[in-house]
């Protein structure tokens, strides 16, 4: 490539056709390969395991009514719904509608404590009160809008007769880098 020389004396920094083509297909081959990875399933969702917990008696819900308790420990808030009848991705009961979730956003640790709203066939939670992030309650709690970047952590379920039982988490509590250890070593 043969140096230009721009006003000033400097040389310009420009590829030329040949290069520009090389560097871009070789970008391309890069991109490709990673999204292609990432369809074919090599991205998964992350779900811990810990000791199960009895939450509710499924006879007991109400639709539309949130309940709350605390897991994988004191501080991880959580809800607990019946979504009237809206399916929903780990949805258990006769209507695959009872999920639970944790109350605090993803992006920045705001509370989602009275942000459930059931309008026609939509389950939503938010909007968070900090940057308006909500979420999909029927598809795992995956972010509809706003800042948050993660899914809204997902309470396994496990149904034994008409018990509820909490088992695990899928996605990662805000505040937590492996969801009992708070960042910074606490």
């Amino acid at each position: 490539m043969a140096d230009t020389k721009q006003a000033g004396g400097l040389s310009s920094c420009m590829l030329n056709r040949r290069e520009f083509l090389l560097y871009g297909g070789t970008a391309a081959v890069a991109v490709s390969t990673i999204s292609l990875s990432l369809l074919s399933g090599s991205a998964r969702a992350r779900v811990v395991s810990y000791p199960r917990q009895w939450v509710a008696s499924l006879s007991q819900l109400t639709d539309h009514q949130l309940l709350n308790f605390s897991y994988p420990n004191e501080q991880a808030q959580n809800f607990l719904v019946k979504m009237g009848g809206a399916r929903a991705g780990g949805g258990l009961g006769p209507e695959r509608d009872v999920v639970a979730f944790s109350y605090i956003c993803t992006h920045q640790g705001g509370s989602l404590e009275g942000a459930y709203k059931a309008v026609g066939e939509h389950r939503v939670m938010g909007q968070c009160p900090l940057h308006l992030s909500t979420y999909d309650l029927t598809r795992h709690g995956i972010i509809i809008s706003g800042q948050a970047y993660q899914s809204l952590p997902q309470v396994m379920l496990e149904l034994k007769g008409d018990d509820l039982f909490a088992t695990g988490v899928m996605g990662l509590l805000h505040g937590y880098h492996d969801n009992l250890q708070p960042q910074g070593g606490r």
